[in-house]
């Protein structure tokens, strides 16, 4: 089952998630390798190879949260 608000995060996870990809984006402007960053982050070094080329494509603003994922929920509110 799918959560209602999409992707399962709540509000509170999305901004400690995009709160990493900032860290990331720091330590990349830094020089400092993927796997360097997935250590300190605790994230997956998949993660870490994936933040750095959004971040080289596009910037910060490239690692910014995109709100919560998946398509829009068609319950209506008495039926959720």
């Amino acid at each position: 089952m799918r959560c209602a608000d999409g992707g399962g995060l709540t509000p509170a996870g999305r901004r400690r998630r995009e709160s990493a990809r900032m860290q990331a984006a720091e330590l990349y402007e830094q020089e400092i390798k993927q796997s360097e960053v997935a250590r300190r982050l605790r994230v997956s070094v998949k993660s870490a190879y994936h933040w750095q080329q959004l971040w080289r494509d596009g910037g910060r603003g490239a690692l910014a949260s995109r709100g919560p994922s998946g398509s829009r929920c068609r319950l209506s509110p008495r039926c959720l």
